[in-house]
C-alpha cells in the first residue's frame, strides 16, 4: 500500500504531535510512503519564513526523507494539481488535512488519510 503525503500532512507532528508514520501505520498496516518533488518545494518555501508554520515546514522536510520521492508528470500546475493527478493515476491514498485537496479527492473517490479531532488520524473513504 503506497500512502502520498501532501506538504501540510507532512507538517502534523509539529502541529497536532502525532506520530503520522506509526498513525498511518496503525491504519492501514505496512505501507510506502511517498511524496512529491513538487510537496518537497512547497516545505522548502514554508521553511525559508518565521514562527511555527517555518518550524512545521523544516521538521515536515526531513520527514520527506523517509519518502519516496516521485516526480510528477504535470508542470506548472498548483501542487493540489499534481498530488490529485498522482493519486488518481497510481490509486494510491493521500494523507492531507486539507480541507478543499481531501473534498477533491473524495469527489474521485480516492480514499483519504486525514486529522480527526486534532488527536488521532482517520481513513475517509472516497
Amino acid at each position: 500500500m503506497r500512502v502520498l503525503l501532501d506538504a501540510n500532512g507532512l507538517m502534523v507532528p509539529v502541529q497536532f504531535s502525532v506520530d503520522i508514520f506509526t498513525a498511518i501505520g496503525g491504519l492501514v498496516g505496512s505501507f510506502e510512503p511517498v511524496t512529491l518533488e513538487g510537496v518537497v518545494r512547497e516545505l522548502e518555501g514554508l521553511s525559508k519564513g518565521r514562527g511555527r508554520d517555518a518550524a512545521a515546514a523544516k521538521v515536515g522536510l526531513s520527514l520527506a526523507k523517509r519518502c519516496l520521492v516521485e516526480k510528477s508528470p504535470l508542470s506548472g500546475v498548483p501542487v493540489d494539481d499534481m498530488i490529485v493527478d498522482f493519486a488518481d493515476r497510481t490509486g494510491c491514498m493521500v494523507m492531507t488535512n486539507d480541507r478543499r485537496l481531501r473534498e477533491r479527492l473524495l469527489d474521485k473517490n480516492i480514499d483519504v488519510i486525514s486529522l480527526r479531532n486534532q488527536k488521532t488520524l482517520e481513513i475517509i473513504r472516497g
